[in-house]
């Protein structure tokens, strides 16, 4: 590998500064916040956040305006993804994800960059909760989609998705195949493989903090399943789109 020299070295200057990068599993419970349409929980995650801004980020650049623009431009290309993957229109969150991109281009002020993280977040999550009212599904199914995305790192079955939105388990399957048009298992299987998509294109987590963070069983089954619905492997799916992504946001900063 061509970077394995300067990744080593990184490694250990990190280990030295005893710099730890922020747990995975909180950084994912942001997106999922803004996903949810939870303007609450958008702003106490950002409050906490807010005090501390910067510990656990890596520097992307040596700038301070640049380094923050970067954190930014991935920050919001995530969010768009998580959005459109809970039924926001591509059109409009990636029109939504450039616009503010443009706002924050046009600022030169590292709290002011910072104070737009919050605005954000919190057009989309309104959108989103917006979104939701609109839509036609039942409560209950509802109750089941927003637990199903806030516990995909848990193992998740019928019965307990039953309990949670107290439903008989086979009413429950049937009411949300009906609405729906799938299972509750392929549902699921669904939306983790997509959150894996966003991360694999939008992040640099490996594949194995993935596979956990997502719920299953082991790194070989992450893969078996991603290659099932994707015809191809999570490295490959990375190869292909990370690169490609990566110039293009580079290009709009």
């Amino acid at each position: 590998m061509k970077t394995d020299r300067d990744l080593n070295y990184r490694l250990y200057i990190q280990r030295n500064y005893g710099f730890t990068r922020s747990p995975f599993e909180r950084e994912l419970n942001v997106y999922r916040s803004v996903r949810a349409g939870d303007i609450e929980a958008v702003k106490a995650n950002f409050e906490r956040i807010r005090k501390n801004f910067f510990a656990g980020k890596g520097t992307l650049s040596d700038d301070p305006v640049r380094n923050i623009m970067y954190h930014f431009v991935t920050s919001v290309a995530m969010v768009a993804r998580f959005c459109i993957e809970g039924g926001l229109g591509h059109d409009a969150a990636y029109t939504l994800s450039d616009i503010y991109i443009q706002r924050a281009d046009k600022l030169n002020n590292v709290e002011m960059i910072i104070d737009l993280f919050l605005e954000m977040q919190l057009d989309f999550a309104e959108r989103m909760k917006t979104l939701k009212k609109d839509n036609v599904i039942s409560l209950h199914v509802r109750k089941c989609i927003d637990y199903i995305y806030e516990h995909l790192h848990e193992e998740l079955t019928l019965k307990l998705l039953a309990d949670h939105v107290g439903l008989n388990s086979s009413y429950l399957s049937k009411l949300f195949s009906k609405e729906t048009g799938m299972s509750i298992k392929s549902f699921i299987i669904k939306a983790r493989v997509t959150t894996a998509e966003n991360l694999l294109t939008d992040s640099e987590f490996s594949c194995l903090d993935i596979s956990l963070a997502l719920g299953f069983s082991s790194q070989s089954a992450f893969i078996s399943v991603f290659r099932k619905v994707n015809g191809i492997t999570p490295k490959k799916y990375r190869e292909l789109h990370y690169l490609k992504v990566l110039e293009e946001n580079k290009k709009k900063v």
